[in-house]
């Protein structure tokens, strides 16, 4: 695959992330809460949960860090299975009129998220190859780019209200920090509560 086009899908994966990962969840979330939809506050509230890794793997590219690589594409595949994985909220959420603004959207979005979070861990295991080093090649750059200028602006307007610097290391670290205490979130739900509920999310 030429280096420019690779370089615009890339770009096109972060871009379109940060509408169905960030945005549009974040609306769906506060719309269902002001709506006072209790299956889907939890559907959202549950996604959040789950994304959170995606916002660990920022943190860890930002530095270089290799693992980063393959929680890219770990955190699109748990995303796509968190929005359909709980039996009880599958069928409250299909039990409501589907001409309704808010579950129609809802449905929406889990769709789109589904294709979209599907061909962009495609996309995030072509670069899987930078786990074992040789991070200067430009497959291993172009997945830093946004990262690192994103981490740029936030390091200024952290520079600028704490007065001190936000360096890619320390960013890094705080990634660390964060998956081991996602690590330990997933392997408590993992040993504990999923063999006694299953699929069911409840009030989860």
């Amino acid at each position: 695959m030429p280096d420019p086009l690779y370089r615009t899908l890339v770009w096109l994966d972060y871009r379109l992330a940060v509408v169905f990962t960030v945005g549009l969840p974040l609306v769906l979330l506060v719309w269902a809460a002001l709506r006072r939809e209790g299956a889907m506050v939890r559907l959202m509230t549950l996604y959040w949960k789950v994304a959170s890794l995606l916002a660990i793997t920022v943190l860890l590219l930002v530095d270089a860090r290799p693992l980063g690589y393959a929680l890219g594409v770990l955190a699109q595949l748990l995303m796509v299975a968190s929005v359909w994985f709980w039996v009880d909220l599958n069928e409250e959420l299909a039990d409501l009129p589907p001409w309704r603004p808010l579950p129609l959207t809802v449905r929406t979005w889990r769709w789109a998220l589904s294709v979209l979070g599907l061909l962009g861990a495609a996309l995030s295991a072509s670069a899987l190859s930078c786990l074992w080093g040789q991070l200067d090649r430009p497959v291993c750059q172009v997945w830093l780019e946004a990262p690192q200028r994103l981490h740029l602006l936030v390091a200024r307007v952290f520079a600028f209200v704490f007065g001190a610097d936000l360096t890619a290391t320390l960013t890094a670290f705080i990634g660390y920090v964060a998956l081991v205490a996602y690590a330990v979130g997933l392997l408590q739900w993992l040993l504990v509560r999923f063999p006694r509920q299953g699929r069911v999310a409840g009030e989860f």
